[in-house]
């Protein structure tokens, strides 16, 4: 792939705008996650409250996901994600006035949360899914990995911004500033021009959809085996990694030095995203689950002989290999699936990735106490890289190939 390929979707006026409204999203949501934290913590100064208001937020999003599947498969998707946008807007500014005013109270907070969770349970399946009408097939790699980028960089940028914010001017101003990217997005999208769907020969039903949906997963082994594995692995990393590793590290490296390790593991995320501008993924599964295997070396590290420069090395090759995956997936995902199914498949992904997540978070704690942090983090990173290189056992996932035109031609390898 030439660099001149990599750079060809920002040629499209429908990819541009859209390039355009992720960033300033994307800008806005990394400052908020600071914002919000420090604004929770202004207001009740306990770490329970601020859980309180995350988890108001996450439980309607993976409760409804399947739903906003059937929406974002149901209405034009550029339609969704506007609507999505104006309401984030409306709720991100509403509490940026009530921080700001001095009024806000938690449960205000825990409302407007609910409220914003909901907006993302829609909007998430149609932002995931409506890459493959925004440019050509061929061009889907190069657009997924400049999308990759700008996350990448802002997830390095973001946060610092918005604590530079917090600090200068207070919370509620860097949650305003969120707001506004909100409806900056929001108009970024209206120049976004898709053809409108053949109209459905059957009257809409919610129920019906979702048995559809649900019947296109179970039937498609290369989905539901990846699906499932993730449900594991998510759980690992958010319990092993997010929940130990920063105990572990305070009483070891120290928490500036996992500040750095922390850094690595995005940097080598960003790195990897401009290496796929220019570098072919012809078998996107294969290649993605060897690469996010490698995050086991991340818990191997930590919890047999946790070093800053052996702990910023791995964390650096583990970004980059979760970048390989991300990027595989999509692809996967939009070469292979309908146009007419995407959302709802990427909802089911979502809901079967996320859904033990708490799981991790509320028994690693327990675990490690009871039989050692040390060997919790070993065994969860060799539980980890076993699920993960399990999942090609199945030919569906290793030999999954690229589709690079509308007829399904696979790529040539």
């Amino acid at each position: 792939m030439t660099w001149q390929a990599s750079f060809a979707p920002l040629r499209s006026r429908n990819f541009a705008w859209y390039y355009a409204s992720r960033f300033v999203n994307t800008l806005g949501s990394m400052m908020a996650n600071v914002a919000l934290t420090f604004a929770v913590l202004d207001i009740t100064d306990s770490a329970s409250a601020l859980g309180a208001v995350l988890a108001a937020h996450t439980i309607p999003m993976v409760v409804l996901l399947l739903y906003g599947g059937v929406i974002s498969d149901r209405l034009p998707r550029t339609l969704v994600l506007q609507v999505s946008n104006v309401a984030s807007a409306v709720t991100q500014g509403t509490i940026a006035a009530l921080v700001l005013t001095g009024a806000a109270q938690l449960w205000m907070l825990v409302a407007l949360s609910v409220v914003h969770g909901v907006v993302s349970a829609i909007s998430f399946p149609a932002m995931a899914s409506v890459m493959p009408q925004l440019v050509p097939r061929e061009e889907l790699q190069p657009a997924n990995a400049l999308i990759s980028v700008s996350r990448n960089g802002l997830t390095v940028l973001g946060p610092t911004l918005g604590a530079l914010i917090v600090v200068s001017i207070g919370s509620g101003w860097a949650l305003a500033v969120d707001a506004a990217t909100w409806a900056l997005s929001a108009l970024f999208l209206l120049p976004v021009r898709i053809p409108p769907r053949p109209p459905s020969k059957e009257p809409a039903d919610t129920l019906r959809e979702l048995r559809e949906g649900w019947d296109f997963f179970r039937s498609t082994t290369w989905l539901w085996v990846i699906v499932v594995a993730f449900g594991f692995l998510n759980a690992i990393s958010t319990g092993a990694w997010f929940t130990l590793g920063p105990v572990v590290a305070q009483e070891t490296i120290g928490r500036q030095a996992w500040g750095f390790v922390l850094s690595a593991e995005g940097v080598g995320l960003l790195a990897m995203s401009l290496l796929l501008l220019w570098l072919p993924l012809r078998r996107p599964l294969l290649w993605g689950m060897l690469a996010i295997s490698l995050v086991s070396a991340q818990l191997l590290v930590l919890g047999l002989r946790p070093e800053v420069v052996t702990l910023v090395v791995v964390s650096f090759i583990a970004g980059a290999g979760v970048e390989v995956f991300a990027l595989g997936w999509n692809l996967a995902m939009q070469e292979h699936i309908d146009e007419a199914m995407l959302s709802r498949a990427y909802s089911y992904d979502a809901l079967g990735s996320f859904v033990a997540m708490p799981l991790g978070q509320l028994s690693f704690g327990p675990l490690g106490e009871r039989f050692g942090y040390s060997s919790v983090l070993v065994v969860g990173g060799v539980a980890y890289a076993a699920i993960a290189l399990l999942t090609l056992a199945s030919r569906s996932v290793r030999d999954l190939p690229r589709r690079v035109d509308g007829a399904g031609a696979p790529a040539v390898h």
